[in-house]
């Protein structure tokens, strides 16, 4: 069996999937390899949070011994990325089987549309999605690649420039965090250098998985979305007298608007699995954006090191697009759900019988309550949400200014 389009996309991430240790079996529809994949895990789980650990300690210690505004906020969004990327690959691997399960129905209505009509217009939805998705996976893939490269180096170019002024050596590490002991001494400092620059590619992996997974499910089910508003508008052809006589005889128009039902329920239910898998990450998300962004922009305006300006406008770059395509993602779902109102209105209602009209009502009262992502309820994942992110950004970070000024 050929492989299908959304096996092709996941195939794209296989190597992310590897190193983080997620369990997306491609082409198939149960896991494989599971015991390694959750060796690799748990390693990497226990890698990266005992340097949060250290971390978090290094951040208490700094506010009881008075270190300054600008290396405290260094490391506290370093944090939070952190702890959000703990989040968002412990939903994956705890939903496992509704990922699963709805990886599986993805396919199945894929493998149903090669049964229908193979016509242009349908051609130009599935590819207008997939290269879209083509393109937010490359975008992404590559900011994440500058991220981790500016914070993997940084330590380095400061160290050549300190070298070049001062014909002194000063060690310097990605990140602070707190050791037993003394992580400058040169006998230890490349472990340890190495060391942080693990933790920095397992947490960008597991946000790589859990960001890319969310694109490629919503991507792909906004195009059955479109395919389906394109059935809905085509599903009533032919004069009032023909399609009369067609429910007269089989009724193959009444048939298609009962498929038709039965692939907008399937839609529903996959829209709802997503929200299971996601809803509570999604929170936690919106809300560490808003401090993420806010601190990274504290950086990038009070910090006079040209190397770690740069570094943080990366990384503010990266916090900014990060929720953007989360929440234009989302944005997208709700409109495609809710053009499927539309495409009732626009079909041939007024010629079919009675009882089909009032089918396409049904069709078209359901549609009119879209189907949306939320962040555990407390809100919708849309432009809104996005907006909303960027006000309470902003008011952190004018607050942090005020206070810092202050000082």
């Amino acid at each position: 069996m050929a492989q299908t389009l959304f096996d092709k996309s996941l195939s794209k991430l296989s190597m992310v999937f590897r190193w983080s240790g997620t369990n997306i079996a491609i082409g198939e529809a149960a896991p494989t390899n599971t015991k390694r994949n959750r060796c690799i895990y748990s390693f990497n789980f226990i890698l990266q949070n005992t340097d949060v650990l250290g971390a978090i300690y290094w951040f208490i210690s700094g506010l009881k011994t008075g270190k300054s505004y600008t290396e405290l906020t260094f490391i506290a969004p370093c944090i939070i990325i952190s702890i959000l990327s703990v989040m968002k690959s412990m939903s994956i691997i705890i939903y496992e089987k509704k990922v699963y399960q709805l990886m599986e129905n993805l396919r199945m209505m894929e493998a149903h549309e090669r049964n229908r009509e193979n016509t242009a217009e349908r051609r130009k939805i599935i590819e207008k999605g997939v290269n879209f998705l083509n393109l937010v996976i490359n975008v992404l893939c590559g900011l994440y690649l500058i991220m981790f490269v500016c914070f993997a180096l940084s330590p380095l170019v400061l160290m050549i420039l300190k070298y070049m002024k001062t014909n002194e050596i000063e060690f310097k590490l990605p990140f602070f965090i707190a050791y037993p002991f003394d992580p400058y001494n040169i006998k230890v400092w490349p472990m340890v250098y190495l060391r942080q620059l693990g933790t920095e590619i397992v947490t960008v992996s597991n946000m790589c998985v859990a960001d890319f997974i969310f694109c490629i499910f919503c991507s792909y089910i906004t195009i059955q979305f479109r395919l389906l508003q394109y059935d809905i508008e085509h599903v009533i052809t032919g004069t009032r007298e023909s399609i009369y006589n067609d429910e007269m005889h089989g009724g193959k128009i009444r048939n298609k608007l009962v498929e038709i039902i039965k692939w907008h329920q399937e839609l529903i239910m996959c829209v709802n699995l997503l929200e299971n898998i996601y809803s509570v990450s999604m929170l936690f998300n919106f809300i560490s954006s808003s401090v993420i962004i806010c601190l990274t922009g504290f950086n990038v305006t009070e910090n006079h090191d040209i190397v770690l300006v740069i570094t943080f406008i990366t990384f503010l770059f990266m916090g900014l697009v990060e929720i953007f395509l989360l929440c234009f993602f989302g944005d997208m779902l709700i409109d495609a759900s809710s053009d499927v109102s539309d495409a009732v209105y626009n079909c041939k209602w007024y010629l079919a019988p009675p009882k089909m009209r009032k089918t396409l009502l049904l069709i078209q009262t359901r549609a009119h309550i879209p189907c949306k992502l939320t962040a555990y309820g407390f809100a919708d994942v849309s432009l809104k949400a996005f907006m909303k992110v960027l006000s309470t950004s902003w008011s952190y970070f004018a607050l942090l200014k005020t206070i810092y000024s202050t000082e």
